[in-house]
């Protein structure tokens, strides 16, 4: 099958199976055949989300050293980038909040390491939910979570959470897969949108490895998926792998795109550029406070994109910005990407596998 072939499946509105994602993924990045692909992405996904992007925005509600060790995560013990634990108070989250949402943010995310209190997290949240506008969408980016805590979430007034099964999980991180995978089946289930990504993706990972968690994520049936490509530590071991391009990120992009079904409408990459977006990325994230790539305990000091920012990239790649709440995570409410049955319960790790406590 050639490129020609692959990109009419994709106009006929099908998905591509593993095979076609693999044969697009070996495709060298700057060959006429990829900017192809990237101009397919880009018309599917601005055809399922309406021509609109958005830009969602991230605060960090604590900084302190993970013992997850996460090879690729400015907090991770092992790492030694960060010695001191510190966290917001209820006043600095609900200010956080309260700017991104006068910033025109679509969705506004609380993230935490991963064994932050969670009984602490959602009192936080609690402040920070009575003092954004009721139509204000508001994401949990936590650690793995049972199905009683995800309730929880839900009850708090959380619309979804940002949750990934990360490429190499259990060999480049602490955490194990099955309890990734459980944690996603855990939200879902409690009435929790899950927006999710391929990464973070280094030059070692094959177009194998990468089709077969672009068809994960797929399956889910996510508010979004994507692509994000490991940023280097400095002084890290994992920094010796090195980074891939943007111009190989975009690509990335633009495959997980046609490996979605179009009732996923959103289509991410981080960190944000105007490669990605040209090739189907939708979604932006702004950052303030804490930020697993960075080594800046203030990323708006350091790697972190302003709202303002994110959008202006958009603009500059002949996007439209969404105003107003976000619809990815608001299908349902909005038409974006028509509901299809979730299909999590008939895969065996839902059922199974262990569940990683948070706090």
């Amino acid at each position: 099958m050639n490129i020609d072939e692959i990109l009419k499946k994709s106009r006929n509105g099908d998905v591509l199976s593993r095979r076609e994602l693999i044969l697009l993924l070996d495709l060298p990045p700057d060959s006429p055949e990829a900017y192809l692909l990237m101009a397919e992405a880009n018309r599917v996904s601005k055809d399922v989300s309406g021509g609109k992007a958005e830009v969602h925005a991230q605060f960090a509600v604590n900084l302190a050293p993970c013992g997850c060790d996460c090879l690729f995560c400015s907090f991770a013990g092992i790492n030694n980038i960060f010695s001191e634990a510190t966290e917001l108070t209820a006043v600095q989250a609900v200010a956080r909040a309260l700017r991104f949402e006068a910033d025109g943010a679509n969705a506004v995310f609380m993230m935490s390491t991963a064994r932050y209190p969670f009984e602490r997290f959602l009192e936080i949240a609690g402040e920070v939910k009575k003092n954004l506008q009721p139509a204000t969408t508001l994401i949990a980016n936590v650690g793995d979570q049972t199905l009683k805590n995800s309730i929880k979430l839900k009850d708090a007034g959380f619309a979804g959470v940002y949750h990934a099964l990360r490429l190499r999980e259990g060999v480049d991180t602490g955490l194990s897969a099955a309890g990734r995978k459980r944690s996603i089946f855990n939200f879902k289930e409690a009435g929790l949108e899950v927006g999710t990504c391929v990464e973070p993706v280094g030059p070692e990972h094959t177009s194998e490895e990468l089709a077969e968690m672009i068809e994960f994520t797929a399956s889910v049936n996510p508010a979004y998926s994507g692509a994000a490509r490991r940023i280097s530590i400095p002084g890290t071991e994992i920094a010796g792998r090195g980074m891939i391009s943007e111009l190989r990120m975009a690509q990335i992009v633009a495959v997980t795109r046609l490996g979605m079904p179009r009732t996923v409408p959103g289509n991410c990459t981080h960190e944000p550029c105007t490669l990605g977006a040209i090739a189907g990325a939708n979604l932006f994230w702004a950052e303030a406070g804490a930020n697993p790539r960075d080594i800046h305990a203030k990323t708006e000091e350091g790697r972190g994109v302003t709202v303002a920012g994110c959008q202006a990239l958009f603009q500059e790649s002949n996007w439209d910005v969404l105003c107003g709440p976000s619809h990815f995570y608001n299908r349902g409410a909005h038409g974006t990407g028509q509901r299809q049955p979730d299909r999590s319960a008939a895969d065996p790790a839902a059922k199974h596998g262990p569940v990683i406590p948070v706090g």
